[in-house]
């Protein structure tokens, strides 16, 4: 008989959903995004969780950085947009607001956050990634922000995206959906360094530790100064996009793998856009 997993909000080590997993190697934490059957997709309670990871790690004494990573080929597709409260207390429509999501915690985290992206990033994984102090990719990974493909008017990539890549391609990206490659993640500075796939962990593990040799006043001092650049993104703004009707049509059309209802008849594909 299959055993029932853990179902139990976030406490010590565990976060909150067995499709997360906090190892502790030394001083280091390691944060390892493991759901292959949904491709790696994001419930709510694993949104929260990596959020809380972060403000754990910041609270030990004795742990002074965190690595964020998948498994397989997907690093963090973003958010599991069927998922109906499978980790057992919490679910993606409830859990979705702002509030509960890591990426505020990823951009102003105390320590060090590193993410080795593995492979395939886009949505909310790919503003993990440019949210942590470096983020290392493997030169099979490949990045996309989908969400206006979606009916979700992300104005937190509004507005980090252009200061992340400049205006023009945050524009291609965002407009047009394309997928960038790691070459040209790195080119356009989406990510910091890019190295062959089997070195990647590594590698990711390597900076982590170099991170974690700054001092820690002055880093939160520098880390400030670039939170400044990065601005403010309208909050008031998604969280109402978040709940209207758009996204409500691009939720339905994700899950019957469609064109939404908006693409003009003769524009619409076959399957998902």
């Amino acid at each position: 008989m299959t055993a029932e997993p853990d179902r139990r909000p976030p406490e010590g080590d565990w976060l909150g959903t067995p499709f997360l997993r906090f190892e502790r190697r030394g001083s280091l934490a390691v944060v390892t995004v493991d759901r292959p059957e949904a491709r790696n997709a994001l419930t709510g309670a694993m949104y929260f969780g990596i959020r809380y990871a972060v403000q754990h790690v910041a609270r030990e004494a004795d742990l002074a950085g965190l690595l964020i990573t998948g498994i397989d080929d997907v690093f963090i597709p973003g958010g599991d947009l069927g998922a109906v409260n499978v980790d057992g207390w919490a679910d993606l429509p409830t859990l979705l607001g702002m509030d509960n999501v890591p990426f505020d915690a990823v951009r102003q985290s105390r320590k060090p956050v590193v993410s080795a992206v593995n492979g395939i990033s886009q949505g909310g994984g790919l503003m993990i990634a440019m949210l942590s102090d470096v983020a290392v990719a493997s030169d099979r990974a490949t990045f996309r922000a989908p969400e206006l493909f979606r009916g979700i008017a992300d104005t937190n990539y509004g507005q980090i995206l252009p200061r992340q890549i400049g205006p023009a391609r945050a524009r291609d990206m965002l407009l047009t959906g394309r997928t960038v490659t790691a070459g040209e993640a790195l080119d356009w500075g989406l990510v910091s360094r890019v190295v062959p796939h089997d070195d990647l962990f590594a590698e990711a593990v390597l900076v982590l530790e170099q991170a974690s040799r700054t001092a820690p006043g002055a880093r939160l001092a520098v880390k400030k100064s670039i939170d400044d650049y990065y601005g403010h993104y309208d909050r008031i703004g998604m969280e109402e996009s978040l709940a209207g009707g758009e996204a409500v049509e691009g939720f339905l059309a994700f899950k019957e793998r469609r064109s939404p209802d908006w693409v003009a008849e003769d524009l619409r594909l076959d399957g998902r856009l």
